[in-house]
């Protein structure tokens, strides 16, 4: 069902609001049923989870000011869970709660590729990029990457005439690199430029790991050209295994520092890839095989069974004392505590809210030392 005004202005209010990241807002929504429910609760929840003042929760005049701005600027809102917000980064755990977009939003209908590598890519890297691309959008495939110089460029090139997205760090509406202006206005033009940032937000270098997890959860598989041993491609490469995606890779000389990425890749398992043809034989079973389960008709969640305010307070100080700065599981806390799932996921959601708690990738947490 598509979301009412009212609910998507809620959702952004949520996600703007302090020690809400994707994650929580998910376990929250899941939780509540509602985004309005979920601000009701939030309040009570930090408190319990031990803190002393009061929360920021983004109030409903700023949150209509940025939906007024986005209209202005021609930006489109994709909604989690509503058409056309791309069905395989939904299915990503700590999937955005909302996109924004410029462009020509029905391309996030195609099953999509990410082609990704060095910044100071080699002449062939670049044509090989520009050419898988090139054939793999012809193949009615997206090309997604991170409109940088080098690889990211030359294969955005390559697929801008069949089907090319790019996911980029900082706000919709500001280009980075500065020199690949013509590029974005092509780019909207022709393809999409997709962020979960907010407007005028300048890309800093904790946006890149996040802008990389969008990337490779858009997509079905990854194809890394040239990157160096410890690189940001390569923790895409790295996001798509844990989100279940094909990790490609193109061999190179092992003289050129520029494939020490790939050909760890390789050896990891990753599959050899020379030509679209690769990637397309390595995607067969995924391109036949939806991510998401079926939509069942006229289904709506509700909102989830909620572990008794007596259970909770029973387990919370058991909870603390088993986390630490170490980070563990959520399973680990689940089974080795011997408490419900419902009740953990709660004393979690209190934690960090209260700014007690830092979820990081692989469902871990850990308790942050200092308030």
């Amino acid at each position: 069902m598509p979301l009412t005004d009212s609910e998507l202005r809620d959702r952004l209010r949520l996600i703007r609001s302090e020690n809400v990241g994707p994650i929580t807002f998910h376990r929250l929504l899941k939780q509540y049923g509602t985004a309005e429910a979920a601000l009701d609760a939030l309040p009570a929840l930090a408190r319990r989870g031990g803190r002393g003042k009061p929360l920021r929760i983004c109030s409903k005049a700023a949150a209509e000011r940025e939906l007024t701005a986005l209209h202005k600027a021609g930006v489109t809102v994709l909604a989690h869970g509503e058409p056309p917000y791309p069905r395989a980064l939904a299915a990503v755990e700590d999937s955005p709660p909302v996109l924004f977009a410029r462009g020509h939003v029905g391309l996030l209908e195609r099953p999509a590729v990410a082609i990704v590598g060095a910044r100071n890519a080699s002449l062939n890297g670049r044509k090989l990029a520009h050419r898988l691309a090139q054939d793999l959008a012809r193949a009615d495939l997206l090309v997604i990457s991170g409109l940088a110089r080098g690889i990211d460029t030359a294969a955005h090139q390559g697929a801008l005439a069949g089907g090319t997205a790019a996911v980029l760090a900082g706000g919709v509406d500001i280009i980075y690199p500065p020199e690949n202006e013509g590029l974005y206005e092509a780019l909207v033009e022709q393809g999409l430029v997709v962020s979960e940032m907010p407007l005028g937000e300048a890309p800093q270098a904790r946006h890149f790991p996040r802008r990389n997890r969008i990337i490779s959860g858009m997509a079905l598989g990854v194809v890394v050209v040239e990157a160096a041993a410890r690189s940001g491609s390569l923790i895409t490469a790295r996001l798509a295994g844990e989100q279940g995606r094909e990790v490609f890779a193109v061999p190179g000389s092992p003289l050129d520092g520029r494939a020490a990425g790939p050909n760890s890749l390789l050896r990891d398992g990753a599959i050899l890839t020379e030509t679209a043809e690769d990637v397309l034989r390595g995607l067969a079973d995924l391109l036949h095989a939806p991510l998401a389960e079926p939509e069942a008709a006229e289904f709506r969640a509700g909102a989830a069974p909620a572990a008794s305010e007596a259970e909770v307070d029973a387990a919370r100080d058991r909870l603390v004392e088993a986390l630490g700065p170490a980070p563990v599981t959520v399973d680990e806390l689940v089974r080795g505590c011997q408490l419900s799932v419902a009740v953990v996921a709660t004393v979690l959601l209190e934690l960090e809210l209260a700014g007690r708690l830092e979820r990081l990738p692989g469902g871990r947490v850990a308790l942050l030392t200092t308030l």
